[in-house]
C-alpha cells in the first residue's frame, strides 16, 4: 500500500504543471546566450583581429539568430516538445561549439561569412527553448499567462550573469572558456529537462493555492536580482578570495533550485484523494494534436470572452462595417495596414534597437574609458534586464487594470530612460557606466514585458505568433542600423586616428562612442513620442477594454 502511494505521489509530481514552469525557468535561465556576446566580442576581436565593423557584423548575425524564429514557431506546430528542445540544444552546441575550437585554436579560422553563419545558427538555439517554453506554460496555466510569460521573459535576462558567475569561479583569464560554457551549458540544462517541459493538461490543475505559489516564484526572482547585483558589484570592488566566490556561486544556485519547493510541497501535502481524480485527468490521452488542440481552446477561451465584451461595448458605426478594429482579431495582413501597428514597431525598433547595441558593444564601450574587466557591465546589464522585464510587466500590468490607460505609457517612460543612459554614455563622467547599464537594462527588458501584452490586447490572440515573430525583427533591423553602420562606423573612424599610438585598430576615451550615444539618445527621445501618440490614439480602446476593473 505504502508503494502505491509513493508511485502515486511520483506520478502527480512529474506531472504537475509547476515542475514544468520551474524547469521551462531553468531552461529560459540559459536561453537568452545572446546576452553574454558584449563579454565574449573582446575575446573573438582578439583571437580573430577583427576591426570594430567585423564585430558588428557577428553582432547583426547573432540578433538574427535570436529574434528570427519563424522555423522554431512552425516547428513547434508539427513536433513534440522533447524533439524542440533537442533541436535547439544541438544548434546551440553546433554552433557555438565550433567558434570556442576556432577561439581556442584546436579549429583553423573561418571566414567572416562562416562566423555569422556559426553565430547565428548557435544563438537560433534560443528561439526553439523561448518557443516550446512559452507555448508549453501558456497552455498549462491559461488563466495566469501574464505573470506566467513575465517570469520566463525574466529568467531569459539572467543568462549572461549566471554564466559569468560560473566563470568566475573557474579562476582563469582564458575568455575561450567563457565561449566553451556558453557552447556546452544551455545545450546540458536543454537535454536534461526536454521531457520535462510538456503540456499536462495543467488547465485542469488550477488550485486555490496559485497565487501564493506565484508570490513565492515573484519572491525568488527578486532574490536573485538582488543577490546577483550584490554579488558583481562586490567582486567588482573588493578582491574576494577563491573560497568566498566560490560559496557565493553555492548559494547562487540554491536560489534558482529552491522553485522546485513548490511542486514538491503541493505533491506532498496533497491528499490521495485528489491524486486520484488528478490521475484519471492526467491519464486520458495526450497526442499532440488532440491535446494541445482542446487545451488551447480552453487557454483563450477567457481572452475571447473578454475581446467579445470590447467589441460589444464599441459605437455602432465601428461594428457594423464588419472591419477588424483595434481590440479584435486581426490577421497579419490587417495588421500591417494599420498606423498603430506600425508606429509600435518602429518605436520599438529604436528603443530596443539601441539598447541592443549597447549590451552588444559593452566590451568596447568599457574598454575605451578605462575599465579592464568588462565581465562586471555585462552581468549587470543582464541582471537589470531582468528587473525591466519583471517589473515593465507590473507596472503596465497596473496602468491598464487600475486606470484603464494604455500600456504604452510605460514603453514611452522606457524610452526615457534609455535616452538618459546614451546620453551619460556620451558624457563618460565618473561612474557613468555603472548608471547608463542600470537605465539601459531596466528600459530595454520592458519594452519585451509592454509590447508583446499591447499587441495581443490591441490585434488579438489568434494570430499574435505571426505578430509577435514580425516585432522580433525589430531588434535585429535595430542593431543593423545603429550597431552595423553608426556605432561601428564612428568607433573605427576614432580607432584610425589612434592607429598610430597603440599600432592596432583600438579606440580609446569617450570620443570613441560620443557621437553615436548622442544619435540614440535623441532617436529614442522620438521612440518615446511615438509611443505617447499610441497612447492617444488607443485611449478609448483601452478605456473600454479594462472599464469594468478602472477606478
Amino acid at each position: 500500500m505504502g508503494t502505491t502511494k509513493l508511485g502515486e505521489k511520483l506520478r502527480s509530481f512529474y506531472r504537475n504543471r509547476w515542475l514544468v514552469l520551474v524547469a521551462a525557468m531553468w531552461v529560459q535561465s540559459m536561453a537568452g546566450v545572446g546576452y553574454l556576446f558584449g563579454a565574449i566580442s573582446p575575446a573573438l576581436k582578439s583571437a580573430l583581429g577583427y576591426n570594430q565593423r567585423q564585430v558588428a557584423a557577428l553582432a547583426v548575425a547573432k540578433n538574427l539568430g535570436g529574434y528570427v524564429g519563424v522555423v522554431a514557431g512552425t516547428a513547434s506546430a508539427a513536433l513534440p516538445p522533447w524533439a524542440m528542445m533537442l533541436l535547439g540544444a544541438t544548434q546551440n552546441l553546433l554552433g557555438y561549439g565550433w567558434i570556442w575550437l576556432v577561439v581556442a585554436g584546436k579549429a583553423p579560422p573561418l571566414p567572416l561569412s562562416m562566423m555569422c553563419v556559426l553565430i547565428f545558427v548557435g544563438t537560433n538555439s534560443a528561439t526553439y527553448f523561448n518557443t516550446n517554453s512559452l507555448m508549453t506554460c501558456i497552455v498549462n496555466f491559461p488563466r495566469s499567462r501574464g505573470p506566467m510569460v513575465g517570469i520566463l521573459k525574466g529568467f531569459l535576462g539572467l543568462t549572461s550573469a549566471i554564466l559569468t558567475q560560473i566563470y568566475a569561479v573557474l579562476h582563469t583569464t582564458d575568455q575561450a572558456k567563457l565561449v566553451l560554457m556558453v557552447a556546452v551549458g544551455p545545450a546540458l540544462v536543454a537535454i536534461a529537462m526536454m521531457f520535462v517541459v510538456r503540456p499536462v493538461n495543467g488547465h485542469k490543475q488550477a488550485r486555490p493555492s496559485d497565487k501564493k505559489s506565484f508570490t513565492f516564484v515573484y519572491t525568488i526572482c527578486l532574490l536573485l536580482a538582488s543577490y546577483l547585483a550584490v554579488v558583481k558589484l562586490a567582486q567588482d570592488f573588493l578582491k574576494l578570495s577563491d573560497n568566498v566566490v566560490n560559496i557565493l556561486t553555492v548559494i547562487l544556485f540554491v536560489l534558482l533550485i529552491s522553485p522546485i519547493a513548490i511542486p514538491v510541497t503541493l505533491t506532498i501535502t496533497s491528499k490521495v484523494e485528489e491524486l486520484s481524480v488528478e490521475e484519471a485527468l492526467l491519464s486520458e490521452p495526450l497526442t499532440r494534436e488532440a491535446s494541445t488542440s482542446s487545451q488551447e481552446e480552453d487557454a483563450i477561451l477567457s481572452e475571447v470572452e473578454d475581446k467579445s465584451k470590447v467589441i460589444d461595448s464599441l459605437p455602432p458605426y465601428e461594428r457594423k462595417n464588419g472591419r477588424p478594429h483595434l481590440g479584435d482579431n486581426f490577421t497579419m495582413m490587417q495588421a500591417l495596414v494599420k498606423a498603430e501597428f506600425w508606429l509600435i514597431w518602429i518605436s520599438f525598433w529604436l528603443g530596443s534597437g539601441s539598447g541592443l547595441t549597447v549590451m552588444d558593444n559593452l566590451g568596447q564601450m568599457s574598454q575605451a574609458v578605462g575599465f579592464k574587466d568588462v565581465h562586471i557591465f555585462v552581468s549587470l546589464t543582464s541582471i537589470w534586464n531582468f528587473l525591466g522585464r519583471v517589473g515593465g510587466g507590473y507596472l503596465s500590468e497596473i496602468i491598464v487594470r487600475e486606470h484603464g490607460y494604455p500600456r504604452h505609457i510605460g514603453l514611452a517612460m522606457a524610452q526615457i530612460l534609455i535616452a538618459a543612459a546614451h546620453f551619460l554614455f556620451a558624457m563618460a563622467w565618473p561612474g557613468t557606466m555603472y548608471i547608463s547599464t542600470f537605465l539601459v537594462g531596466l528600459g530595454y527588458g520592458a519594452h519585451w514585458a509592454i509590447v508583446p501584452a499591447a499587441v495581443s490586447e490591441l490585434f488579438g490572440v489568434k494570430h499574435f505568433g505571426a505578430m509577435y515573430n514580425f516585432l522580433t525583427l525589430a531588434n535585429p533591423a535595430g542593431s543593423l542600423i545603429f550597431s552595423g553602420l553608426i556605432t561601428s562606423t564612428l568607433y573605427d573612424y576614432e580607432a584610425e586616428k589612434q592607429a598610430h599610438q597603440h599600432h592596432q585598430l583600438k579606440c580609446e576615451g569617450a570620443v570613441c562612442f560620443f557621437v553615436s550615444s548622442l544619435v540614440m539618445s535623441v532617436l529614442c527621445v522620438v521612440g518615446a513620442g511615438l509611443s505617447l501618440i499610441v497612447v492617444h490614439r488607443t485611449k478609448r480602446v483601452y478605456a473600454d477594454l479594462y472599464r469594468p476593473v478602472c477606478t
